[in-house]
């Protein structure tokens, strides 16, 4: 069982910042990606950054300049610096590591964060 734990969502003021974590736990050989994804009400679930386990990003362009995803493989752990916040980020924000093996042998599966709610405030 793979288990990713949230942290750092809350409410902010426009402009302000917000760090966001997850990390992942479990029995875990390797993972190819971690990142993030968001939702908002009535509103289809979306990509806000993905990394690998090589340092490869991607991010939506309406976060780009702003977010910025960072990773440590040795803790299974995925950051995302939010910064310059603006109303329209508000969603809530779920941790996703795809590319999870469990074993050295095995095949991979795709895991989800509970999400946590991420509210700016103008």
């Amino acid at each position: 069982q793979v288990q990713l734990v949230e942290s750092g969502g809350g409410l902010v003021q426009a402009g302000g910042s917000l760090r966001l974590s997850c990390a992942a736990s479990g029995t875990i050989f390797s993972i190819n990606a971690m990142g993030w994804y968001r939702q908002a009400p009535g509103k289809q679930r979306e990509l806000v950054a993905t990394i690998t386990s090589v340092g490869t990003t991607n991010s939506a362009d309406s976060v780009k300049g702003r977010f910025t995803i960072s990773r440590d493989n040795a803790k299974n752990t995925v950051y995302l610096q939010m910064n310059s916040l603006k109303p329209d980020d508000t969603a809530v924000y779920y941790c996703n590591a795809d590319g999870v093996r469990r074993r050295s042998w095995g095949g991979a599966s795709t895991y989800w964060g509970q999400g946590t709610q991420v509210t700016v405030s103008s």
